[in-house]
């Protein structure tokens, strides 16, 4: 996992840097590498930290 994704957590909004069309999802958690995110346009989804910068967004 990179130190962007390390600060993740729930309650934070990210954006996925490969589909932008999935819109601004919200962190559910984020444990072991692994971070669980609610996007609006894609429903949960599990994202592996290590494979995926996910970019996070102050204000959705």
């Amino acid at each position: 996992m990179n130190d962007l994704n390390a600060i993740l957590a729930p309650g934070m909004f990210v954006r996925h840097p490969d589909h932008p069309e999935w819109g601004v999802g919200q962190v559910q958690s984020n444990a072991g590498g692994k971070i669980t995110v609610n996007f609006p346009d894609q429903g949960k989804l599990v994202i592996d930290g290590a494979r995926v910068s996910l970019i996070p967004v102050f204000e959705p």
